[in-house]
Formats: C-alpha cells, structure tokens, sequence
C-alpha cells in the first residue's frame, strides 16, 4: 500500500480563475472533476494519446511481452549480416 499524506490548505483563486497547487505539481496533468457546486476533486493522470492507446490493449501487451522475452534470450548478432543483405537485395 502506498503512504498517503492528507493536508489541506486555503487557496485564493486569482482574477483568472487559478490557483496553485505548489510546484511538485508543475507541469503535470490533473483532472479536474466538478462534484457539486463548488466542490472539486483533482486528481493527477496520464493521458494517452489515440495513436497509442492501441499498445494498451491485451492482445498488443501480449505481443509487446512476447518480443521483448524473445529478444532477451536471442542477443543482436552481426555474424549473418552480409548474408541477410543478401537475401534482402535478392527480394
């Protein structure tokens, strides 16, 4: 379980709307989730983009794990080099 730290502390919102969560918190992304009238939650996320969402589906995940258990026990090897360039001009 992970160590959780409540903390609460009052913040005025600027002319423009904002307010500072303090700089651990720079740059991130959070969602902010309207719950009732003037009661937020925020909460920091990932987002993913749509070009990549596919490589979080199963079937992909299963693919990515099999390639990458593959790859660890059959190291890069350059002793067929010229002979797959071979073949491959061949083509």
């Amino acid at each position: 379980m992970v160590p959780t730290s409540h903390s609460s502390a009052v913040k005025v919102v600027g002319a423009k709307g904002q307010i500072s969560l303090g700089r651990q918190y720079a740059g991130r992304q959070v969602l902010v989730e309207e719950q009732e009238p003037g009661v937020w939650l925020v909460r920091t996320v990932t987002v993913i983009p749509d070009n990549e969402r596919w490589l979080h589906q199963s079937q992909a995940a299963a693919d990515l794990e099999r390639a990458l258990a593959w790859a660890a026990v059959n190291p890069p090897d350059d002793a067929n080099t010229e002979q797959l360039l071979k073949e491959f001009q061949e083509r």
